[in-house]
């Protein structure tokens, strides 16, 4: 199917030299960034890219545990009289 896009000329720039890069048309590499970004939706399920990256430590909860516990150790060590 062909269509017109919008694209700002900084973006059409940078997309025509990454295609010729990996020797492929634009037309080529723009269909393959909208897949990519098509799948990328559909596996976050509505979640952030930088939460789906960083889920990966949401499982983690003995560490979660002991850096809280950190924290309230360190937080009982300040004075605050003296802090201000």
């Amino acid at each position: 199917m062909k269509t017109t896009l919008e694209i700002p000329d900084s973006i059409f720039r940078q997309a025509k030299a990454k295609a010729a890069e990996k020797g492929q048309t634009l037309g080529a590499f723009i269909t393959a960034a909208v897949k990519n970004k098509l799948s990328m939706d559909e596996t976050l399920g509505g979640e952030k890219a930088w939460m789906a990256f960083a889920g990966v430590f949401k499982d983690d909860l003995e560490e979660s545990a002991r850096i809280r516990e950190r924290i309230a150790e360190g937080c009982e060590k300040v004075d605050l009289e003296t802090w201000k």
